[in-house]
């Protein structure tokens, strides 16, 4: 039996747990990440100002361009390891693109917060410094000590998700 409200209701709050915001965020990235045509990883980010979000993004081949699940994967083709040579890629980051659609719908991500499903590259880190990110949520790791060394030092908060602490 539920409990009774004030008013002398059930309360439907009862039955279940309400996700943490840094949960829902997440779960949205996950979410985003399905997009994804890369055949090597799906990463998806969300940029977030005041609990409100601004843009996604997913790493995929520019618009236009065949996609990896067609073509093949460069990457793979050249035998490149993750987290190495990051410009021999035919698609863009996640997090990349999640600033590049913010930029196109004329919005600003100043002062916003990054939800994303693996820590950003050295590439991603110095293009969220620079759009003036203030802290980085991030699931997966990568291999990319630099990228933490940059964000440390322009005072990006890097935070890995740990499933369920409010943000």
């Amino acid at each position: 039996m539920l409990p009774m409200s004030a008013a002398g209701g059930e309360t439907a709050s009862s039955q279940r747990t309400r996700p943490s915001w840094d949960e829902y965020f997440m779960k949205i990235a996950h979410e985003v990440a399905t997009r994804s045509t890369c055949t090597r990883r799906q990463i998806g980010a969300l940029i977030v100002r005041d609990k409100r979000i601004l843009a996604t993004g997913y790493n995929n081949v520019p618009c236009g361009i065949e996609h990896c699940t067609t073509r093949g994967c460069l990457r793979d083709q050249l035998h490149i390891p993750s987290g190495e040579r990051h410009e021999l890629c035919r698609g863009i980051h996640a997090e990349q693109n999640a600033v590049v659609q913010a930029a196109r719908n004329g919005i600003t991500i100043d002062n916003s917060i990054v939800y994303c499903t693996a820590q950003p590259c050295i590439l991603c880190a110095k293009i969220l410094i620079n759009a003036g990110v203030k802290e980085i949520v991030f699931e997966g790791g990568y291999p990319d000590e630099l990228s933490r060394e940059i964000l440390d030092e322009a005072g990006v908060k890097l935070r890995r998700f740990d499933g369920g602490q409010p943000a």
